[in-house]
Order: structure tokens, then sequence, then C-alpha cells
């Protein structure tokens, strides 16, 4: 039987979620209508909104529903962006700050605005863990605050799993009078989020990560944030996200997150994790965990994910090598245009191509057992000798070769 060790990607949708979505679309009703049957979806919607505010850190009124977390990632950017330069032509505060290991819902968003725009970038350093590092980004504030539009950073890398000092980062940003926005689409639900307690000012989350479905997600924007909308038409949710919400996509989302955390379902996910972490450290003692490392750091990384290099080997050979034994990971890599690409989050952790390119990524959800676990761990070494026995690619033997170095990389 397949095994999928994947959920970062997606996660199967859970048969709470399946029943609270089935019973919202048996029923009629605009939630914007103010008959009977739109008081009825309202009712519904409002009561979803509420139950995700509460695992979000948030109010009811601050959860601005999307279509998922690349949307409410580009909704916080460019929003905040435009909102503190309404005069694009002339932007008064054109710098963006992130870091070089983010998803590229924001790596991209944020290229677009230096290319159409007039945005400037600076990259804040994260350290071979994949960590920020506040004491550099105090200093780019401190240099030049009044020019900075929006600090923008993940709360757990979605590659290597590294959980960010988001709270740190959030009261420089109150410090220095500059909006923070933190990218939680891959610890929703892993760990507490927390739009208050964090002290920043928006919050971006997906439903499909938790085990709701796809084409959910959500922003939450404290009440005294300003940031302009990037759909318009009808001032639904205050403005921000204009259009006929989705009610059945709330109600399975609420479901969803609130089944995610549960205590006792992060604990079961990080006993995985670290059986998961030492099998595999023992049977291929050169394999290399990235990212904090549990046994240091107990509340370091996410519950959920064990990513991990191996020398001489090509991901991508590792990947289909697993996938001919019915077991789906991740390489955790981009891949745009059909064309594979080295970790760009390693490269920012300071990796040279080579290693990057031998990245393979493990990730559990609701549904994964320890059989699941042992199955992986069986077929990894035979999979691992054959890709070595593959090789690299002649690209990445020549970075190899090559003095360490890290490429600059903006998408």
């Amino acid at each position: 039987m397949p095994i999928y060790l994947d959920h970062a990607a997606t996660t199967p949708i859970r048969p709470e979620a399946r029943d609270a979505w089935l019973r919202e679309h048996a029923r009629v009703g605009n939630p914007a209508s103010i008959h009977a049957h739109g008081q009825v979806a309202r009712a519904a919607l409002e009561s979803a909104r509420e139950r995700l505010a509460r695992n979000l850190g948030a109010q009811a009124i601050e959860v601005v529903l999307t279509s998922g977390g690349t949307e409410s990632i580009n909704l916080a950017i460019k929003g905040f962006w435009w909102a503190r330069n309404p005069h694009p032509a002339a932007p008064a505060r054109p710098r963006i700050l992130t870091t070089r290991a983010e998803h590229h819902a924001t790596l991209d968003a944020v290229e677009w605005l230096v290319a159409h725009q007039g945005a400037e970038v600076e990259f804040v350093p994260v350290d071979e863990l994949g960590r920020i590092d506040p004491g550099a980004l105090e200093r780019m504030l401190a240099d030049d605050a009044e020019r900075i539009a929006v600090i923008s950073l993940l709360h757990a890398n979605n590659e290597v799993g590294t959980l960010q000092p988001v709270a740190e980062v959030g009261a420089l940003g109150r410090r220095y009078g500059v909006p923070v926005h933190v990218d939680a689409v891959a610890s929703l639900g892993h760990v507490d989020v927390d739009l208050r307690g964090w002290g920043v000012q928006a919050v971006s989350v997906s439903a499909h990560k938790v085990g709701g479905p796809v084409g959910v997600g959500a922003l939450a924007v404290s009440r005294d944030a300003q940031l302009e909308a990037l759909v318009h038409g009808g001032g639904q949710q205050r403005g921000l996200r204009s259009g006929t919400q989705d009610v059945a996509g709330a109600a399975a989302f609420a479901a969803a997150l609130e089944a995610a955390c549960a205590p006792d379902e992060r604990a079961r996910l990080a006993a995985l994790r670290d059986e998961l972490i030492a099998e595999v450290r023992n049977a291929i003692p050169e394999a290399r965990l990235r990212g904090a490392d549990p046994q240091d750091e107990p509340d370091g990384r996410l519950a959920n994910n064990a990513h991990f290099t191996f020398p001489g080997a090509q991901g991508d050979s590792l990947l289909f090598l697993l996938d001919m034994a019915q077991l789906s990971a991740s390489t955790g890599s981009a891949c745009q245009a059909g064309i594979p690409e080295p970790s760009h989050v390693l490269l920012a952790m300071g990796d040279d191509e080579a290693t990057a390119r031998g990245a393979l990524r493990f990730t559990l959800g609701w549904d994964t057992t320890r059989d699941d676990v042992a199955a992986l761990v069986a077929a990894l070494p035979e999979a691992y000798a054959t890709a070595r026995r593959a090789g690299l690619s002649n690209r990445a033997r020549a970075s190899a070769a090559a003095p360490t170095s890290t490429p600059p990389h903006t998408s």
C-alpha cells in the first residue's frame, strides 16, 4: 500500500473537515443576504471565523478568509507595501526586509514589487540552521527604519522545519514602527500561532496543511494594521478581501484546525518524528539532519518535519527510487518550468550546490503511523546505495569541486 510522507505539501482531508464541508454544502444561502437562508449561512460563517480566531491568537473580525496561503502572503506583503507607499512612482518606504530562505510565495511577491513597483529588498542573513539573526535585523532597522515598508518572515521554515524567533522580530517591528508579517503556513497546527502574543500585524495560514480543503486560507490582520486590498468589489471582510465568502470552506478549515491543535496529536507527531530521525541516522550514518536538532532544541523545529541531506546522492534520484517503492516524500527544492533546482533554503544556509541537491524531506501527518516510518527506514538504505552509485549530475559535481559559496537567489 502506498505510504505518504509529504504532508508539508498537502495533507489528506480530515474526517471532521469533510463532514463540516458536506454539511454546509447541503445548505443554501449567501452569507451577505438578509433573508433567513442568508442569515443561517452568516451564522455558520461567523462561527467558523471565531473558531479559527481562537487558534490564531486573533479576534474574529481580524480573520480575513482567502483562497490559500499564497494569496494571504501576497495580500500581506503587497498590501502593506502599497499602504505605506501611496505614490508608487515615488515610494517613500521602498525597503522590504526578508530572508533568502522564505517560501517562493514570499520571494516571488517581493520580486514582483521590485520589478514593477520600485521596491527594494534587503535579505536578513540566516544561520546554518536556517534561523534569522535578530541582531542583523535590528541593525537594518536602526540604519533606516523610516524607509522600510514591511518585514516578512516564516514562522517555521517549510523545508528544514526550524522555528524562528517571531516574537522577538515582532518586538523589533513595534520598536521601529515597521509592520511585521509572519508566514505560518508550515507551522499551523504543529506549534501555537499567536497574532496577538507575537505582537505582529499579520499572519498567513492555509487549510490544506492541517487537513482542511485545498483552496481555503486566511490572513489574520491586526485591527490597527493598514494595508491595501488585492481584490475589490463588495467590501466584505473589512474591505480587505471582497467577494462571496466560502461558508463550507471556512467551516471545514475550522474543524481541521481544531483537530490539528489537539495537544495529544502534536505530541504523537513529535514522537514519530524523533523515531524517524533516530532510525535514519542509525541506518545511514552519513545522513545529515538539517535544521534545528530536537535533541538539542526540543522545541526548535516542527513536530512533523525531518529533513536530511545525503552525501554523494541526488535528492531527485532518491525521490524516484522511494517512489518506485511506493513511498512519497519531497526533495524540498523548487521546481520551476520542469527544471529541478537545488534548494534555495540550503543555499541560504551556506551549503554548496552539490549538498543542496542531496536533500530529502519527510513530513508526517494525522494519518501517519509507526508502520509508515518503519517502511521508510527499511527502503531508504537500498535507495541511498543505488542513488550514490548513480552519482551526481555533471553540474553538481562541478559545484562540489568548486570553492564553497552561497550564490544569490531572489526567487
